[in-house]
């Protein structure tokens, strides 16, 4: 399922990389502001800790059906890492023809240092346009209430807030048609 969809892409700034074991350090460092979790809940991982995460997602979904595309951000002027992006794709292989077929769930996260530069907001609409592009429909995101950031950041990337609540979180759609 990850094929062609999950390979690496990039934005007019941006160079989206998938996900790999070796990027561990280096996003520990990116997402060690305790900030970046204020509305997803947690605490920043040890690079130790992001090694093993990023091994099982690297290793895909053992859920049939399921593909976990997820890409490393990198400023293209910097070589720099600054965040990530991620698609979890159900649906049958070859379906994609079909719409609801294939569907997604997205999210990003851009380093604290970052914030406030476009960055999210490119990167989140280059990855919805490359789903859209493989005719993965829809594309929804779960996004905190009071997480204005992240509202237009999905806003931006032409999603839509829904009347459907998940976790404590409300639903924003794309659809596109045609």
């Amino acid at each position: 399922m990850a094929g062609e969809v999950g390979g690496g892409f990039s934005t007019r700034r941006l160079e989206m990389i998938p996900l790999r074991v070796e990027h561990a350090a280096e996003m520990a460092e990116v997402l060690a502001d305790p900030a970046l979790h204020r509305f997803i809940g947690g605490e920043p991982a040890t690079p130790e800790a992001l090694r093993a995460r990023y091994a099982r997602l690297a290793a895909g979904s053992p859920e049939p059906g399921v593909g976990w595309l997820n890409w490393v951000i990198r400023l293209r002027d910097d070589r720099r890492l600054v965040g990530t992006v991620q698609a979890t794709v159900q649906g049958a292989e070859g379906a994609e023809g079909a719409e609801g077929a294939r569907s997604a769930e997205v999210a990003w996260v851009v380093g604290t240092p970052w914030q406030g530069r476009g960055i999210a907001t490119e990167a989140a609409c280059g990855l919805v346009r490359r789903l859209a592009a493989h005719r993965i429909r829809p594309v929804v995101a779960h996004i905190h209430p009071d997480h204005a950031a992240s509202a237009a950041v999905a806003a931006a990337a032409g999603l839509a807030p829904t009347a459907e609540w998940h976790d404590g979180e409300v639903r924003w759609r794309f659809a596109p048609t045609g």
